[in-house]
């Protein structure tokens, strides 16, 4: 697992303001997105239409995002800090 941080100076944030999971695999049919909703339970997405978008998504969140060299080095500043 990789953490990347999108720092509070990014100009824009590309998220759609709901928590997701993104599982990816080998097989890209199998691949699935978990959405938490408002009520404490969750829904799976499944279909090609659905995975594109949240792929878009997630892409776009990358190019906003510290590397991971960056993202480790922000998370432990931050950490120092409390």
């Amino acid at each position: 697992m990789t953490v990347r941080v999108i720092p509070y100076a990014s100009p824009h944030f590309p998220g759609n303001g709901q928590p997701f999971d993104y599982a990816a695999g080998p097989v890209p049919q199998l691949d699935t997105v978990q959405l938490d909703t408002h009520h404490g339970g969750c829904e799976f997405l499944d279909a090609e239409a659905q995975l594109a978008k949240y792929r878009t998504l997630l892409d776009r969140m990358e190019t906003c995002a510290l590397d991971a060299a960056a993202s480790r080095t922000f998370i432990e500043h931050l950490a120092r800090s409390l």
